[in-house]
């Protein structure tokens, strides 16, 4: 599985982006798709996921009621709607697939990633 990450960039406090991640290869492996990120001197956080089939959809504290993921698999792309940015938001950002049904917020348990996109909030 190839994933491809874009529409990262900078922004405002408030403001909002939309990340995009497409995948492909062998996305029927897929069982889900996830998002996380990494501020400098930071470890790698989990942001959301959602399963590549039925939808279901679940997200970090910090971002929760803020962000929204949702999937296209006709388009194979899995979509992170970011709003109400603030500066913590500020971290590279990468897609990841995961192919098995455990452990979907373990950053160490995805099996393939994205090449990172770069959301920067500031004023």
């Amino acid at each position: 599985v190839q994933l491809q990450a874009s529409g990262g960039g900078m922004v405002q406090p408030g403001g909002s982006l939309k990340l995009s991640c497409a995948a492909s290869g062998r996305t029927r492996s897929i069982y889900f798709m996830g998002w996380f990120r990494q501020a400098p001197g930071k470890e790698r956080e989990y942001v959301a996921h959602i399963s590549w089939s039925g939808g279901f959809t679940h997200y970090g504290d910090s971002v929760q009621g803020r962000f929204s993921i949702s999937r296209d698999n006709v388009k194979n792309t899995v979509t992170l709607q970011m709003d109400s940015l603030n500066s913590g938001d500020t971290a590279v950002y990468y897609c990841a697939a995961k192919t098995s049904s455990n452990w979907p917020m373990r950053a160490d348990l995805y099996n393939y990633w994205g090449q990172g996109t770069q959301v920067t909030v500031s004023s």
